[in-house]
Parts: structure tokens; C-alpha cells; sequence
């Protein structure tokens, strides 16, 4: 029987497709905004991606990775990251307090810091590692919603305040709007916090809305399926 194995070459070729056109929309987004290109990250989330994937994202020069587990970009990454000075890795989904050490070992920049128990547990776990300072961004939860990460609104400004004296490197905040809902107000939301805090990151846009992210501001895009086509999710399908 043949082997279902994808294709290297296949992969490769259309991964690499993927992603100048990405990159392409990207750039004329900002310069439609009156920005700089490279002013606007591409963040490749690649939870539940196959190792041809990643090794096709790679190839097309890709260097910034989301990931939604520690477990899982563990098994991701851990063997490659040797190979790749330059790579970033960047936690985008919920962080249990007790996977705070693993997380601050493996990723640059922690997207998802949403309470002060997990500032806390950071900041510790920063402590064990001589002289590391921990980046993160503040989550907030611009639609309020229940099941959902995040901060809400009104509580941000606290909570960056927390994190700062906490000794966290608090960069910029991000957010997932409400899947049912205009995506334009949450990101200005977002803007408007951001601004009040004095934070310049702000990760928003994913693989339907970053181009509206980009017009508010955004200067971390979080594109999954359109770099790698439709995949199952046996997670909550918020983050991509």
C-alpha cells in the first residue's frame, strides 16, 4: 500500500506559495495604511502542524512561530531550535501556572499572560533562570466572553501594572475578538488600551481579519490556515 505521508517537495512547494502571498497582502495592507511593511511581524501559528510543514515554513524563510501548548512545541521545536539561531517562538495559547518554567525555558515571548497568579508564577520561574527577563503581552478579552481567556477590559491597565512590578518585560497586549463579531472595535479597543499603558506590540489579526488588524495597528499578525490549509482542531479554534 502506498504511504499516506505527505509529500516533502509537495509541501514544500505549496507552503512556500502560501506564504508570499500572505506576505504580499500583509505589505499592501500597511502601505493601504500609510505604514511600513516591516512594521507588521507575521507570526506562522503552527499548532498541529506535520514536521514537512515546519520544515516548509522554514524554508520559505520564516522565523517567528505561535504555538498554542508547551507540550506540544516541545516536541515541535526543541531539536530544531539548535539549528536555527534566529528563530522566535511565541506562546499564543492559555498558560497553566504550573507549565510557567517550561514555557519561559522555551518561548521568547509569552502572548498570554491574563492574571496576576500567572504574573507571579513568571516572574518565579524568571528567578530560576540567572539573569532572564520574561517578555510577555497582556491577553485581554475585548468581547467579555466566558469561555474565553483574557483579562477584561477594564481590568488591563491593573494588570500590566502588576505584571511591571512584578518584573516581567510587559511589551504590548493581544486579544482574539469574538468569532460572531466585527473585528474593527476590538482591535481599536486594544489600541486605545495599549496607548493609555504605553505599549507599542499589539498582536491582532488572524487568518480571516489580519489585513483589518493591520489598518488598527497591529504589528503581530497570527496566520495559521491560510499558510497551511484547514487542519483539524481538536483545541478551541480561537487563537487562529
Amino acid at each position: 500500500m502506498a504511504s499516506s505521508s505527505p509529500d516533502p517537495a509537495q509541501t514544500s512547494s505549496t507552503v512556500a506559495g502560501r506564504f508570499e502571498t500572505v506576505r504580499r497582502r500583509i505589505a499592501d495592507a500597511c502601505r493601504a495604511a500609510g505604514r511600513n511593511p516591516a512594521g507588521a511581524v507575521l507570526t506562522a501559528v503552527t499548532k498541529t502542524q506535520s514536521p514537512e510543514a515546519l520544515a516548509a515554513a522554514l524554508a520559505a524563510g520564516q522565523r517567528v512561530f505561535g504555538e498554542n501548548r508547551v507540550q506540544e512545541a516541545q516536541a515541535h521545536w526543541s531539536a530544531l531550535r539548535p539549528a536555527v539561531p534566529d528563530l522566535e517562538l511565541r506562546l499564543i495559547g492559555p498558560l497553566q501556572t504550573n507549565k510557567a518554567a517550561d514555557a519561559v525555558a522555551l518561548f521568547d515571548v509569552i502572548e498570554t499572560l491574563d492574571r496576576p497568579k500567572l504574573a507571579d508564577a513568571l516572574a518565579a520561574a524568571a528567578a530560576g533562570e540567572a539573569g532572564r527577563t520574561v517578555r510577555v503581552l497582556v491577553q485581554v478579552n475585548t468581547g467579555a466572553e466566558p469561555q474565553k481567556a483574557g483579562v477584561l477590559p477594564g481590568d488591563a491597565d491593573a494588570l500590566v501594572a502588576y505584571a511591571r512590578s512584578k518584573g516581567l518585560a510587559v511589551e504590548g497586549l493581544m486579544c482574539i475578538p469574538p468569532a460572531d463579531e466585527a473585528a474593527g472595535p476590538h482591535f481599536a479597543l486594544l489600541r486605545k488600551i495599549a496607548r493609555r499603558n504605553g505599549l507599542e506590540t499589539l498582536s491582532m489579526g488572524m487568518s480571516g481579519d489580519y489585513e483589518t488588524a493591520i489598518r488598527f495597528g497591529a504589528t503581530h499578525v497570527r496566520i495559521g490556515s491560510a499558510l497551511f490549509g484547514e487542519r483539524n482542531r481538536p483545541q478551541t479554534p480561537s487563537i487562529d
